[in-house]
């Protein structure tokens, strides 16, 4: 069968994101593929160079996954601030998964380019997170739709 899409990320209008105040190497680049406030879904991808990480959060939305290049590296974390299993992803692996879940998430030696579509209603699709579990910042389509870097605040 042959793919009816072929991925290039070099066709992508990427926004970057670097935040170096964080204790772990917290760059990444997130592209808003779409978003209808409708119907409350958000289509992105997400770009991660080496060993790098997005910023501590969690998906509040049910969520596709498909990880298109590289590797997606997920470390669940528990309500208390333990870490929990880590799951590690293989191009080519897609993933449903209903929200809630705290975590940590960055690329392999490689890096990773991840596929993410979210279906949140009318509320939050993520919440950025501190080492607390407080919740920093909660955007919905809307916000992402307006911002794409509002996800890491």
């Amino acid at each position: 069968m042959t793919p009816a899409y072929q991925f290039d990320g070099d066709k992508i209008e990427w926004n970057a994101i670097d935040d170096p105040s964080q204790s772990y190497p917290c760059k990444y680049e997130m592209a808003i593929l779409g978003a209808d406030t409708e119907t409350g879904r958000l289509d992105l991808v997400v770009r991660w160079p080496p060993n790098s990480y997005c910023h501590f959060h969690r998906h509040v939305a049910d969520t596709a996954i498909l990880v298109l290049e590289g590797e997606q590296h997920i470390v669940e974390i528990h309500d208390d601030g333990t870490e929990g299993e880590h799951k590690v992803r293989p191009a080519g692996t897609y993933v449903m998964s209903k929200g809630g879940e705290a975590h940590m998430e960055y690329a392999g030696p490689d890096g990773a380019t991840v596929f993410f579509a979210l279906q949140g209603g009318d509320g939050p699709v993520f919440e950025t997170l501190d080492t607390d579990m407080n919740v920093l910042n909660a955007a919905t389509v809307a916000d992402m739709a307006r911002n794409a870097t509002l996800g890491a605040d």
